[in-house]
């Protein structure tokens, strides 16, 4: 690919195709911006890309991920990102807008991931040297500004009042809902309420991750 090319792709398998072998020739630096972790859905181009980037050998590269608060609203994604850091990668969160994924790889070539179509997402490839160093200058600017995950995560703590702290507490007893609101003096539609409310201040899709994102922040529950 010469230096100043740009092209396109469209779907995970093209990218692959392509510019898949641009994963293995990393050496110095990998950094990816992304709003969330959906840019990639299948699994299998997720090995793909994790393949590639093994078989760039022993260099010493420490792979960097920076996200949007909203790549963290569910369990199942903070389980990810806890393990994608305990195997060696920065993970930071940024309060900034981030569109769909950026990849920069040594600050030679850069991936941008542009909108799901019902054909497939298309990516555009670069490694003009103007263009990679001008998202790289942006992309640092909001990485430097970026918190490292687990103090976002501790930081990042939503304000219980007495009466969310003893839904907290109910909903950690294994209460049923009618023992729980006759225990907390409401009716039962209004302790559903405020469950649902609850559930949406600590971003939790269920009552088990509530619990579970509160023992997160360090909540007592």
């Amino acid at each position: 690919m010469r230096s100043d090319e740009v092209f396109s792709v469209r779907g995970d398998a093209e990218l692959i195709a392509r510019a898949g072998h641009l994963f293995a020739s990393v050496r110095t630096d990998f950094l990816c911006a992304a709003r969330d972790l959906r840019t990639w859905s299948q699994p299998g181009t997720r090995a793909a890309v994790r393949n590639r980037l093994r078989a760039a050998g022993p260099a010493a590269v420490t792979p960097r991920k920076l996200l949007s608060p909203v790549a963290l609203a569910d369990e199942e994604a903070r389980a990810h990102l806890r393990l994608v850091r305990g195997r060696g990668a920065l993970v930071r969160i940024s309060r900034s807008p981030l569109p769909h994924e950026t990849i920069l790889i040594d600050r030679r070539v850069m991936i941008l991931a542009g909108q799901e179509t019902p054909t497939g997402r298309e990516y555009v490839v670069t490694t003009s040297p103007v263009l990679v160093d001008g998202v790289h200058a942006l992309i640092r600017a909001i990485w430097d500004a970026a918190v490292d995950l687990e103090t976002y995560l501790r930081t990042d703590v939503p304000h219980l009042d007495a009466d969310g702290r003893a839904i907290l507490e109910a909903l950690a007893s294994g209460l049923t809902d009618e023992a729980a609101a006759r225990r907390l003096g409401v009716s039962l539609r209004t302790y559903r309420r405020r469950v649902a409310g609850l559930m949406a201040e600590l971003e939790a899709g269920s009552r088990f991750q509530a619990g579970l994102r509160a023992g997160e922040l360090g909540l007592p529950h």
